[in-house]
């Protein structure tokens, strides 16, 4: 949780330091996103064995670890995506029920095939998605909101706040919708990074990365690719955690 993500060189406190077994980018999705999940779902996810848990933008850089951890608690995971592509990535890493929302209706499937409600969703999307999740939570579910991309490009990076029905569709189910940052969770960060890298390490945990290699312009090679991978990722076109390739010498374009 070091400052100076777009930096092709930074100092970091050694406490924030985590080794590794070797230099490869699967490693780098386990420090911001595989660390959100895993926290996120072991202090406000209350998995257990048979519960069911949705996991929006499951495809996506942090939503394929919510899949992977919540599966490792014998838990029935549904993952929203936007293509077969994706569904079928999702079905690789144990999703048991993908849903290609550009193909099915996500509220339409939820209400048919899981009827009692979900009991615990991972939420990244907002907007439309969010408000599908909540009607989709059982009776004492929870909502665990870890981010918003549908807002991310509005002119202040807020979603909009809607409260409307909220409060009465959680007090008629006894449901929760909680927050999480990560940065409020550093007691519990360094054993989660350890934990998450030696699971990847040891081949239980799997780190998808999207270098770029099927955008437009092909692979995204230095500082200069930031904003090509944001929209690359604003289209909802990759699978895993977007990573730039940082060369020793390149001659930047910035």
């Amino acid at each position: 949780m070091a400052p100076g993500s777009f930096a092709e060189y930074t100092v970091v406190p050694a406490r924030a330091a985590a080794p590794v077994a070797s230099v490869k980018p699967e490693y780098v999705t386990v420090p911001v996103s595989g660390t959100t999940a895993y926290i996120s779902l072991k202090e406000l996810g209350g998995l257990s064995e048979g519960k069911k848990v949705l996991v929006t933008a499951a495809a996506g850089g942090t939503g394929q670890f919510a899949v992977q951890l919540a599966k490792k608690a014998k838990c029935h995971v549904i993952g929203t995506c936007s293509s077969g592509k994706k569904s079928a990535f999702l079905k690789s890493i144990g999703c048991d029920r993908p849903i290609n929302y550009n193909a099915e209706h996500v509220g339409t499937v939820l209400k048919q095939e899981y009827p009692e409600g979900v009991d615990v969703v991972y939420e990244s999307v907002g907007g439309a998605m969010f408000d599908l999740a909540v009607d989709a939570l059982a009776t004492k579910g929870r909502l665990i909101v870890i981010g918003f991309v549908s807002g991310y490009q509005t002119p202040t990076g807020l979603a909009p706040v809607r409260a409307g029905t909220l409060p009465a569709k959680l007090l008629k189910k006894s449901a929760s919708v909680q927050g999480f940052f990560l940065n409020h969770y550093r007691s519990e960060y360094q054993a989660a990074v350890e934990h998450l890298l030696q699971m990847c390490a040891d081949g239980d945990l799997v780190c998808e990365v999207d270098l770029g290699d099927l955008s437009a312009e092909g692979r995204f090679i230095g500082l200069e690719s930031v904003f090509r991978a944001v929209d690359y990722m604003y289209m909802g076109k990759n699978t895993g955690k977007i990573v730039l390739e940082l060369p020793h010498s390149v001659n930047s374009k910035l």
